[in-house]
């Protein structure tokens, strides 16, 4: 590991473990904190993909998936007014899905990273953020995976509502994916400002 990856692996740490305890704190019916933290791990993946190249993108991947572990391993000893704060299905779904949209998240930059600046940030964090979250919630709290884990309860996540509160009828586990979703959404394009000043300013640096 070279002495480059640092600040990047430091910044990934940083947003899994924020986004680990914020996952915890509830804004609103459908969202909790955690889920305005974590879309910034695609940010940190892209600027290190652009400034230092889709190898070194892929080691700060592969720090911030040993630190998820590590919160969820610390997570599953802490018990809470309904058990565990984190599940083995979660645990497993949080790791299935971080790992998988990071990578295509890396293999689309690659593939867009000679067209316009904001093209392969911003549709590689758009594909990697509808896989994560399309990974999670099914993994997490879908009834048809219930075998992956029979001891933990989650019939709450099967509640059949409207999604969102005025969409079709589906269970709430759906709803709490679509918003998690649109707020990925809306950060992937908040994250280009960023974005196009880091690497304007290191890029003047370096030349």
């Amino acid at each position: 590991m070279t002495r480059n990856l640092i600040p990047g692996i430091l910044a990934m740490a940083a947003v899994v473990v924020a986004s680990n305890i914020l996952v915890q704190f509830l804004f609103g019916q459908w969202l909790t904190l955690g889920a305005f933290t974590y879309p910034f791990a695609f940010l940190v993946t892209d600027l290190t993909n652009r400034l230092q190249g889709a190898a070194a993108a892929r080691k700060v991947v592969v720090a911030g998936f040993a630190v998820g572990i590590f919160c969820s391993l610390v997570g599953s000893q802490i018990v809470g007014e309904f058990g565990p704060l984190v599940t083995l299905r979660v645990a497993v779904a949080s790791g299935i899905a971080f790992l998988s949209a990071q990578l295509l998240d890396i293999s689309v930059f690659n593939r867009l990273r000679q067209g316009s600046w904001w093209r392969a940030p911003l549709v590689s964090t758009l594909a990697g953020s509808s896989l994560d979250t399309a990974l999670f919630f099914t993994i997490a709290f879908s009834a048809a995976l219930t075998f992956l884990e029979p001891g933990n309860d989650v019939s709450w996540a099967g509640e059949a509502l409207p999604v969102l509160g005025f969409g079709p009828v589906a269970p709430l586990w759906v709803s709490l994916a679509v918003a998690d979703w649109l707020v990925k959404l809306s950060l992937a394009a908040v994250a280009l400002v960023p974005f196009r000043l880091v690497v304007g300013k290191l890029t003047t640096r370096v030349a």
